[in-house]
């Protein structure tokens, strides 16, 4: 007979899985995790435009090494013509130009090309691992560039779109900005045109020159010559002479600055011997990004 004051048993106690919660619980994390970091992922990467790198026009430029141009004997009625007439040729670099994405920057490079505005002048600087420098303005007989007056002035330098493509691998060709170095006054003639321009050496990208610098080409034949001007050996500042170069700096001592222009000039004279454009049947060659 049921009374109140009698003891119940518990009542039965459910199975439990102890070995479905762990696991459900690492899978709610994981998953809490992953959408979180996907959606960092997708915030921090936008997809990259559609950029149209085809190759509209084709240009080569020659190189050589030329071993009398800075002998002491030299004259002032001396020039490459003269002081080269036995230089070594290096090779031919075939560059391909996307014109249909920077056009002002492609034509004027063409127009330097086609006027030999760049030929018999000098590969300035070299950085190893990186990439070389080439159209330095000024002189004529220091194997500097002078420009056609009327070459276009380029407002691409000023245009964000102009900058999206990267440095990413050896071969690539652009105009020269943040690692421009014309004398201050040839940039303030209010007729300047900067033509200085760099292609990568590799053997690895140069992302420190991304977002800054004109992208506008790519080596289509020559990377063993690339290879070649990368080898030749470039002057290099001992520390101690970098520190004294730092400490006049740091006081504003513009000789600091000056004594830097020779920091990563080849030790041999290496120049353009000859430019010009190569005509092709169809001028608009398949896309091939950088």
């Amino acid at each position: 007979m049921y009374s109140p004051l009698t003891p119940q048993a518990p009542p039965p106690l459910l199975p439990h899985h102890h070995h479905h919660i762990p696991s459900l619980l690492s899978s709610t994390t994981i998953t809490r995790r992953s959408f979180l970091l996907s959606t960092s992922l997708s915030t921090l990467s936008p997809p990259r435009p559609n950029l149209d790198t085809t190759i509209t026009d084709r240009v080569f430029l020659d190189f050589s090494i030329c071993s009398n141009y800075l002998r002491p004997d030299r004259t002032l009625s001396d020039n490459f013509s003269t002081l080269c007439a036995d230089s070594v040729p290096l090779g031919r670099l075939v560059l391909g130009l996307y014109g249909h994405l920077v056009p002002l920057t492609v034509s004027n490079f063409k127009t330097m090309c086609t006027s030999y505005s760049y030929k018999n002048t000098l590969v300035h600087k070299i950085f190893p691992g990186q990439f070389f420098l080439a159209g330095r303005q000024g002189r004529r007989e220091k194997g500097e560039v002078k420009v056609p007056q009327d070459l276009t002035r380029n407002i691409e330098s000023v245009d964000s779109k102009a900058f999206e493509l990267t440095h990413s691998r050896p071969g690539i060709l652009s105009l020269c900005l943040s690692e421009n170095d014309d004398e201050d006054d040839i940039k303030l003639d209010p007729e300047y045109r900067n033509v200085e321009f760099l292609i990568t050496t590799g053997p690895g990208p140069c992302p420190q020159l991304d977002s800054k610098n004109i992208v506008f080409g790519v080596v289509l034949e020559g990377l063993d010559v690339v290879t070649s001007i990368a080898s030749i050996p470039t002057y290099k500042p001992s520390d101690r002479i970098r520190q004294f170069n730092d400490l006049a700096e740091f006081l504003g001592d513009e000789r600091a600055q000056n004594a830097r222009t020779i920091w990563n000039k080849p030790l041999k004279t290496v120049y353009i011997s000859d430019c010009g454009e190569l005509k092709v049947a169809k001028p608009s060659l398949t896309p091939s990004l950088p």
